[in-house]
């Protein structure tokens, strides 16, 4: 069976955000055509971001998809590490913050920012 990889932002145990991935099992549609099983969602909201956009330290609010259409993004963690998103990549954004725990702004959240020289433009899609 074909699969899906999800790129998942999360927060772990420890409170920080951290990337995983996981399947998405192809398993409706056609050869030609394998489709993942349908999933709700919640809206979906478009962004641009000019050249030099880069945001604070902050949790995702509502776990949702986020899709790069033109431009790149790239995430930064708490432990140093990025990666960069460009045009036809995604990733599933998820690290709320822990029920009943406050922002810690030397523990919790990521940073985004415009990466390369075109505008960065993101469709976001809320489970």
């Amino acid at each position: 069976m074909t699969v899906f990889t999800k790129v998942i932002l999360f927060t772990d145990t420890d409170g920080r955000a951290k990337f995983r991935e996981e399947t998405v099992a192809l398993s409706e549609g056609t050869p030609q055509s394998l489709l993942s099983p349908l999933s709700p969602s919640a809206g979906y909201q478009l962004r641009h971001s000019p050249p030099g956009f880069r945001s604070q330290f902050h949790c995702t609010t509502t776990p949702q998809w986020v899709f790069i259409l033109g431009g790149e993004m790239e995430i930064g963690l708490r432990d140093g590490s990025s990666r960069v998103f460009k045009p036809g990549e995604h990733f599933y954004s998820a690290d709320v913050l822990p029920e009943g725990v406050g922002f810690d702004a030397a523990v919790h959240g990521h940073w985004s920012r415009q990466a390369g020289p075109d505008p960065l433009v993101t469709l976001f899609v809320r489970d």
